[in-house]
């Protein structure tokens, strides 16, 4: 009994359920609208290309002259700043105290020089002068004494020793005065000219080392560079402050008590210019033939379709690259090269952000 009306019933519920399931298979799902729509050219023929936003200067990726832990932090992210404001510090103790001991060297160098220069001392001539005359009263002493023992050794009176004894003393007295006057002539004549020069010398020397080590101690401090505005002079040196640009912090990449290395590539800080915008425009290798240089052009930025900004045409880095922005599409190839031209956007608008990514058309229309 359960066998004859379960079974065929059981096969009619199964019978069912796959005529569904096989109705809703070949329905059609209904369209999904995108939640951003792609982007459009408002140009008929057009040379598309992604670009990225970045300062009128470039990003400025400052590093450090030497390596060190770093001591003191001046700047955060996002300050304007004016060109050669200090950045950051690194530990410059051990310089600090190396300067100290070379500036103390120096000193001595210059009172060395100032000593010489100051010769004859007043005070040590008085003394020379009194042992001249000492030395003439007794050159005349023994003169006399010698007189006396010639005309005994004349007469016959005196003995011939006598004699010889007192012409030796005339010789030792003359003798003794050409040494005193000849120390009074050294005194009074100053300090020797090759001295004082080896003096002077010892002195620059001195303070070359001190200069040195100041240079040293100047670069364990980073400050921000020196930039011309586009336009200025460039042959007034040194540059006026009216013709440097102001510079914007967009990173800051490391702590007080971090080490930094001197390393190429490493971006401690970086900066860039306040003001106008520039975008650097990857052109594919494909469509370099059609680019020609002062097309016009429009910006969005991903995800803004409808948002459009006027770009001008400023120039041409003159040499093929490797693309280095890949999209992961699978028309991509890590071989593909691309030309790179530099716009400028022609309206200020704070929504758009150094690094940020925009869709590039360029008016090919002949």
């Amino acid at each position: 009994m359960l066998t004859r009306y379960l079974l065929p019933v059981l096969a009619a519920v199964a019978f069912s359920f796959a005529i569904i399931q096989m109705t809703k298979a070949q329905q059609q799902p209904p369209p999904v609208t995108p939640p951003v729509d792609p982007g459009k050219s408002p140009f008929g023929r057009q040379v598309a290309g992604a670009g990225i936003v970045e300062p009128e200067t470039e990003n400025i990726a400052v590093g450090s002259h030497v390596p060190g832990v770093v001591k003191a932090i001046y700047v955060r992210v996002d300050d304007k700043i004016a060109a050669g404001t200090p950045l950051f510090d690194l530990d410059d103790r051990h310089v600090a105290a190396e300067l100290a001991v070379r500036q103390a060297t120096r000193d001595n160098a210059a009172a060395q020089v100032a000593k010489l220069d100051a010769m004859p001392r007043r005070e040590e001539l008085p003394p020379l002068e009194a042992k001249v005359e000492e030395s003439k009263a007794n050159l005349n002493d023994k003169l006399k004494l010698f007189e006396r023992a010639k005309r005994e050794a004349e007469s016959g009176v005196g003995a011939g020793e006598t004699f010889d004894l007192r012409s030796m003393a005339v010789d030792v007295a003359r003798a003794q005065l050409r040494r005193v006057e000849a120390e009074l002539n050294l005194t009074r004549a100053g300090a020797w000219k090759y001295d004082a020069a080896v003096a002077r010398a010892t002195l620059a020397q001195a303070q070359a080392q001190c200069d040195q080590t100041k240079t040293e101690l100047e670069r364990l401090r980073v400050n921000a560079p020196r930039i011309r505005r586009p336009g200025a002079d460039r042959t007034r040196e040194p540059i006026p402050a009216s013709d440097l640009v102001g510079l914007r912090v967009l990173q800051v990449n490391v702590r007080p008590g971090e080490f930094v290395g001197a390393s190429a590539g490493q971006s401690i800080i970086v900066l860039g210019t306040v003001g106008r915008l520039h975008v650097r425009v990857d052109i594919d290798e494909n469509d370099i033939a059609r680019f020609k240089p002062g097309m016009k052009g429009t910006a969005s930025p991903r995800g803004e379709p409808s948002t459009r900004f006027p770009i001008t045409f400023v120039r041409v880095e003159p040499y093929v690259i490797p693309k280095k922005s890949l999209t992961g599409g699978n028309m991509e190839r890590v071989d593909t090269r691309v030309l790179q031209v530099i716009y400028a956007i022609d309206v200020a608008d704070s929504s758009l952000y150094v690094g940020q990514q925009l869709d590039v058309s360029l008016d090919a229309t002949p």
